[in-house]
């Protein structure tokens, strides 16, 4: 999650390319119709320890080939297109801002895991018929530059209201909400805290305060904002950035030499969560197979070990969280939230209605 951006969203599906998926993680080089090899179709920012997965080759007899295909938005797109004749048997990284587009759209059939009666009930989004499996979530919250804030003397920003005060002007970076997955859910985080009627005008005070908007999260974050390793390289000059609650426990864990304490914070009060999903695809050459791996995906095992390797929090009850997170990036308390419906409902006219008002 931490790594991903939404990808073309709003182009609409007919206009998003085809490109040629990735294979890597296992050597296996059999067919995905191989009843012994297994596919997962993925974002870029899938990841799990190489010992981790051989575990699960070596407990069930299946081998695991990953395709990578982008972001999670073209990622989502194609799969819809080639749903006929799926490239995988197993999709893993839509979220539930996407998640109604690919249900209405049939790209998953039912399977219940084994084990998700140990799953928070908050996450299970499709309870009534398991399509999707929950695997993880994060939270989408505007990170602060720590340095910055105390050079100048400045509280750093703590809600989706002080943003647009006179004291934020021009420091704001976020990402495009109609071709990135942070900024379409800062987009609705921002819709949830003030309602369909406020935050168009919301979003005015914040284009006056001089937001900035950028097509994604590389950009935004390892470029354009101060306080991540890469954006102090490349000179980024503003301080506030959309980003992850976990974004500050990569910092530390991704530094060449560990710093005492994360060099960047998390204004809480801006947060939204994000749920990613794993679904059996429709027409899966290796179904069997298929459900093995997303029993896999909610075990104990994945669940302890996906937090350091994609910098989300598992969704497992009693899955241990690393101390890293508990230290430096804390889920949010009390995100905000909205049901997958209002999503369903509202997301392809707020992006446009958000396009026109914001770059424009």
């Amino acid at each position: 999650m931490h790594h991903k951006t939404l990808g073309a969203v709003a182009a609409g599906l007919g206009l998003v390319a085809m490109s040629t998926l990735t294979a890597c993680g296992s050597t296996d080089t059999k067919s995905a119709a191989d009843s012994k090899t297994v596919t997962l179709v993925s974002h870029d920012s899938w990841a799990v320890s190489k010992d981790v997965l051989q575990d699960f080759e070596k407990q069930s007899g299946y081998k695991v080939r990953v395709l990578k295909d982008g972001d999670a938005g073209q990622a989502v797109n194609k799969a819809i297109l080639t749903k006929d004749n799926p490239q995988g048997d197993v999709f893993f990284g839509v979220d539930n801002t996407l998640l109604s587009r690919a249900l209405d759209n049939g790209l998953f059939q039912p399977y219940t895991a084994k084990g998700l009666d140990e799953v928070g009930a908050a996450y299970q989004l499709d309870k009534d018929k398991h399509r999707v499996t929950p695997v993880d979530y994060g939270d989408i919250c505007v990170n602060y530059d720590k340095a910055y804030f105390s050079e100048h003397r400045l509280t750093p920003p703590q809600s989706f209201a002080d943003l647009a005060k006179p004291q934020y002007k021009n420091l704001l970076v976020t990402e495009n909400a109609a071709t990135s997955s942070p900024g379409l859910g800062f987009l609705l985080g921002s819709a949830a805290q003030y309602g369909d009627g406020g935050w168009q005008g919301y979003w005015k005070k914040l284009k006056a305060n001089g937001v900035k908007v950028v097509d994604g999260w590389e950009q935004a974050y390892s470029q354009e904002f101060s306080g991540s390793s890469g954006g102090k390289k490349a000179g980024g000059d503003r301080p506030l950035v959309v980003s992850y609650a976990s974004s500050p426990p990569a910092e530390v864990v991704d530094a060449t030499k560990r710093p005492s304490t994360a060099p960047t914070g998390v204004s809480y009060g801006t947060c939204f969560r994000q749920i990613e999903f794993a679904g059996l695809l429709g027409n899966a050459r290796n179904p069997k197979g298929a459900k093995a791996f997303i029993d896999f995906l909610v075990s104990k095992e994945f669940q302890e070990d996906m937090p350091l390797n994609m910098y989300v929090y598992p969704v497992l009850k009693g899955a241990k969280v690393p101390a890293e997170f508990t230290e430096y990036g804390p889920a949010a308390q009390h995100p905000e939230t909205m049901a997958p419906a209002a999503i369903a409902a509202n997301r392809d006219q707020w992006v446009k209605s958000w396009t026109s008002l914001v770059l424009k």
